[in-house]
């Protein structure tokens, strides 16, 4: 019992009282009942401590599952939205459950999108099948077709250099002419075919990877094609050796060059540059000439089939479409800068691991 209480209490006891065995017996039991008070109320303390902290991180917990939950509901709402759009469909929810965590209205959309893009999955994988069974009998029709039709060609043409050869002194001039004409426009016929030939079945054939040294393998391209004598080539001294598909990137260059060369055949000196710019991830390549250049106007679509310059009548119009065909093939780009009467420069990208 504290000793304020315990004195209090006597002071209004008589002696006789304070003395009775009986009242003494009865203040040491009070005295007892207040043993070990501080003791037990520091527990109780301790106790409301520990629960009120318990109760504190159970409710952050409860905070974050509840924030999780909402993020949950939100990403799924613009993912549902996202699909809705994509589908083209109509808004599948009312705005005012937007807020609301309505897990079976959810899973219902989900269920219901889902099973839309199932079939689109299976009505696209049916169009790839049918494309591809179309693509592999447009490569044989165009190989039949380019066989078919190059064979008569070069027959034409070597029946007409024949007659040329025998009956040359019973034509005219004019006839000479024509006849010059003929072969001429045949020969473009053979190429315009073989291009198109070689831009169908581009990249329809798997070709394995080699090392080469591409100094080596662009000077033998330039022997390979026409090069006048006023035309010089220049190569980067930074040229690397390469481990690609060595016969795509020499059609690249072969229709790149072939281009380059008719661009300067009119200039004095004529210099067809090949420049390299080290890259991780990417071959960088250009090839700059200094000659007549390209209008702005007929820059537009250049890569296309069949596309050419008006001014160039000996063009079929296919180099520069399967440049591009080539650079798509492997992840890269193409384009170009060029200015009238000063020159032209291609450059080209082609990923590396592609």
């Amino acid at each position: 019992m504290h000793s304020l209480i315990k004195r209090q209490l006597k002071k209004h006891l008589s002696d006789e009282l304070q003395n009775n065995k009986e009242i003494a017996n009865f203040l040491d039991a009070v005295d007892k009942s207040y043993e070990n008070y501080d003791e037990k109320l520091s527990m109780m303390h301790r106790a409301s401590t520990i629960s009120s902290k318990e109760l504190y991180e159970a409710n952050q917990r409860l905070k974050e599952e509840a924030d999780q939950q909402k993020n949950i509901l939100n990403s799924l709402m613009e993912a549902i939205h996202s699909l809705t759009e994509n589908l083209n469909e109509e808004q599948l929810f009312d705005h005012e459950k937007l807020n609301e965590f309505n897990a079976a209205y959810l899973a219902e959309n989900i269920s219901n999108l889902a099973s839309k893009v199932s079939d689109m999955t299976a009505e696209k994988d049916k169009l790839l099948v049918s494309l591809e069974v179309q693509n592999q009998s447009l490569n044989n029709y165009a190989q039949m077709v380019s066989h078919d039709l190059k064979s008569p060609i070069r027959n034409i043409n070597a029946l007409m250099n024949w007659i040329m050869e025998d009956e040359k002194e019973k034509f005219s001039t004019n006839s000479k002419e024509n006849c010059t004409l003929i072969s001429q426009n045949l020969e473009k016929m053979d190429k315009l075919i073989t291009g198109i030939l070689n831009h169908a079945t581009l990249g329809q054939t798997e070709e394995l990877k080699v090392s080469f040294d591409l100094t080596e393998t662009l000077k033998e391209i330039e022997n390979t094609i026409f090069v006048p004598e006023h035309i010089v080539f220049e190569y980067a001294d930074n040229l690397p050796n390469m481990y690609f598909e060595r016969d795509r990137l020499e059609q690249l260059f072969m229709n790149l060059f072939t281009n380059a060369v008719t661009a300067t055949e009119h200039v004095e000196k004529g210099i067809i540059s090949i420049g390299y710019e080290h890259d991780e991830v990417y071959w960088k390549f250009s090839v700059t000439d200094n000659g007549k250049g390209i209008a702005k106007k007929h820059q537009d679509g250049l890569f296309q089939m069949f596309k050419k310059l008006e001014t160039d009548n000996n063009a079929t119009g296919i180099g520069l479409a399967i440049v591009k065909k080539i650079v798509v093939l492997y992840e890269g780009e193409v384009w170009l800068t060029s200015t009238e009467n000063e020159g032209t420069t291609f450059y080209i990208t082609l990923k590396k691991n592609s």
